[in-house]
Formats: structure tokens, C-alpha cells, sequence
């Protein structure tokens, strides 16, 4: 039996464990944006978790660049990875991979197309709004003319955001707040035309089988 490219190995026996990082890196930058008042070991503690945790997303990248053998072409047509490199807040969205790993080690099925792409769009929701209820509270909770004062004040604001409701009774001031509103813009428009589009192709596909299996006794 032919053994799968060494690329397809390493991503196959790195998927659990970058999945943990992701969490483990995600709890640690949510205690150090919320927990006030904690000993300056265990903000100290968590900002290793973090570096530790991008380190490994850092060597990753990097033994998957070699092994793809591409060079500089990777880099172009690994975009998303790229940009979660530099972005490590939304390196989480890789723990929406880690059902179907778990799955498929213990010889379970997958789940079908369909319920997959919304399964994930939730997850994908959830995760990003969390995040960027965080990053969006960092930045804008101390700063003068500030309407996202506490963290309540975030994720209401993500989770109008990532609607596109957009109330506009809290937004952000600051440039770089501005900017992480512009990037959970546009994954609430992708994540909800995902889900749309995923379940009207399901009722097509339903009222298609309908049609060819025609009327009881036709």
C-alpha cells in the first residue's frame, strides 16, 4: 500500500495538536484582556502560552512550506494560512477541524456535506465573534470617546456585527478597532452566504429528488 506524501502526513498528525494550541492560545490571550488583578507570574504565564502557542503555528507554517516544495508560490496560494500566521487570533478556527479528526481516528463517519459546512459556519461564528469581542475590547475599553466600555459592550457589538444588523448604538473609534470591525464584516457576510447558500442547495437537491421520484403511483 503506497504511504501518503509526507506533506499529507504532517498535516494528518498535527491536526489534534495544533487544535489544543489554538485553544490553549485563545484561553490564554482571554485571561490576559479580562481577568484584572491577577499576580504578575500568571499574566507572565499566560503571555508564554501565547508566544509558545504562535511559535508552534510559526514552525507549522514552516515545515509545510518546505514540504509542499513550492517556494515562494506557497506563500500565494496559501494566503488564509498566511494571514492566521500573522493574525494568530483567528488561528482557532482550526479547532473546527478537530470534531472530524477525532472522528475519523476512531473510525466513525463524517458528517455529510451540508450539516459540515453549517456545523462549521457556527463554529466559525462563535469563535470568531468571541475573538473579536476581545481584540475590539483591548483596544477600545480605555480610550477616550470610547462606546465599548465593557466586555458585554464587545460581544454585543460583535454579535450585531457579525449579523449585519449593525444597530450602531456601540462602534468603535479607534483606527485598529475600525479595522478588526472591517474583518468581522466581511466573515459575517462569507459565514452567513455559506450557510444560505448551503442550505438552499440542500432544498434544491431535496425537491429535486422529489420531482424524479414523481407522484405516489405515477
Amino acid at each position: 500500500m503506497p504511504q501518503p506524501p509526507r506533506r499529507a502526513r504532517w498535516e494528518h498528525g498535527t491536526e489534534i495538536p495544533l487544535a489544543v494550541a489554538s485553544l490553549a492560545f485563545l484561553a490564554a490571550y482571554a485571561v490576559r484582556v479580562l481577568a484584572r488583578g491577577l499576580p504578575d507570574a500568571v499574566l507572565d504565564l499566560c503571555l508564554a502560552v501565547t508566544l509558545a502557542a504562535w511559535a508552534l503555528f510559526a514552525v507549522d507554517y514552516a515545515v509545510r512550506w518546505r514540504l509542499s516544495g513550492q517556494g515562494l508560490r506557497f506563500v500565494r496560494t496559501h494566503v488564509l494560512d498566511t494571514v492566521v500566521l500573522l493574525l494568530p487570533l483567528l488561528r482557532p478556527l482550526r479547532v473546527v477541524k478537530l470534531y472530524e479528526a477525532v472522528q475519523r481516528r476512531h473510525g466513525r463517519p463524517r458528517l455529510v456535506l451540508h450539516a459540515r459546512v453549517i456545523v462549521y459556519a457556527g463554529l466559525s461564528a462563535l469563535l470568531l465573534g468571541f475573538t473579536g469581542a476581545l481584540a475590539v475590547y483591548q483596544q477600545e475599553h480605555d480610550v477616550p470617546g470610547a462606546t465599548i466600555r465593557t466586555f458585554g459592550d464587545a460581544v454585543w457589538w460583535t454579535c450585531a456585527t457579525l449579523s449585519t444588523v449593525g444597530y450602531g448604538d456601540v462602534v468603535p473609534v479607534t483606527s485598529l478597532g475600525r479595522l478588526i470591525a472591517v474583518a468581522v464584516m466581511v466573515v459575517g457576510l462569507a459565514l452567513l452566504g455559506a450557510v444560505t447558500g448551503t442550505f438552499a442547495s440542500w432544498l434544491l437537491q431535496v425537491f429535486a429528488r422529489e420531482d424524479d421520484e414523481g407522484p405516489p403511483g405515477s
